[in-house]
């Protein structure tokens, strides 16, 4: 659960993955069932989907998305460890009418505007469905998240497929407990195995502080409850999530690499076709 911590609001990302993994060793310890599908049917942080308030403001931005793109990325770590059959997992979001902005409830939208936590949810339906081997240097280990969470050095991860007309689709986020600023991660991209092509095109979606964001652009315009027309267009352009066409990769001997910035609570996704 979100609790505060120096006047900072601290999510534990460790207490939901032990759930998991509590429920996943149960499964795989009956003959039975280990190898039945699981659908985990309420994949979230903390129990109490109607509570609102500055305790759960968390849910209104990025924190909330790059904690899902983290958390789930260890759960399929999680079912592969116990070797259980994971099928899907799901948020319990609700949709609550005439309330407040961003009062902090658990949902995909506040008045029809999209939140991030929506927008990382389309990043991961662009996911292909054959995983490929993927890893990052600074990415914790799954043994020190069920131990610490994330505390000191951030979370910065990765996690790659093939789609099926054989394009890459490669997710990564950088994720922290602590819902505090802190600067952005220099990331380096190394991908071989290309084939002959000499150039690829690439295309990014992000999720962060900047990019398909309607809570910070409320921010910015005072934090207003009854927002006119112009400034609701303006949310409404501010939550979406708009592809950057990327320097094409230059590819050599079937290898290519390329730089970014990941904010800090941020997520990318790279499509290399």
């Amino acid at each position: 659960s979100p609790r505060f911590v120096d006047g900072h609001v601290r999510m534990g990302i460790r207490e939901h993955l032990r759930g998991v993994d509590e429920g996943f060793a149960k499964i795989a310890a009956i003959p039975q069932l280990k190898d039945k599908p699981i659908v985990i049917g309420e994949s979230d942080p903390e129990g109490c989907a109607a509570c609102p308030g500055p305790q759960n403001a968390y849910r209104n931005g990025t924190m909330y998305s790059s904690y899902t793109a983290a958390s789930f990325a260890r759960i399929w770590e999680l079912s592969a460890r116990r070797h259980v059959n994971l099928d899907g997992a799901l948020t319990w979001a609700f949709t609550f009418e005439d309330q407040p902005w961003f009062a902090g409830y658990r949902q995909l939208a506040t008045n029809g505007i999209d939140l991030p936590v929506l927008n990382v949810f389309r990043l991961f339906a662009k996911l292909g469905p054959k995983r490929i081997n993927a890893s990052s240097n600074a990415q914790r280990p799954l043994e020190d998240m069920l131990a610490n969470g994330v505390q000191g050095a951030p979370d910065v991860g990765v996690l790659a497929t093939r789609t099926p007309d054989g394009h890459l689709a490669i997710l990564s986020w950088h994720y922290h407990d602590d819902d505090v600023t802190g600067p952005d991660a220099a990331v380096r991209l190394e991908l071989k195995g290309l084939g002959g092509a000499a150039s690829r095109k690439v295309t990014q979606w992000r999720v962060d502080k900047a990019s398909a964001n309607a809570f910070t652009a409320w921010q910015q315009m005072g934090s207003p409850q009854s927002p006119d027309f112009k400034q609701y267009q303006t949310l409404e352009n501010a939550s979406q999530m708009a592809p950057v066409i990327l320097p094409p990769l230059v590819v050599k001997d079937g290898a290519a690499g390329l730089n970014f910035m990941l904010p800090r609570q941020g997520v990318s996704l790279l499509l290399v076709e």
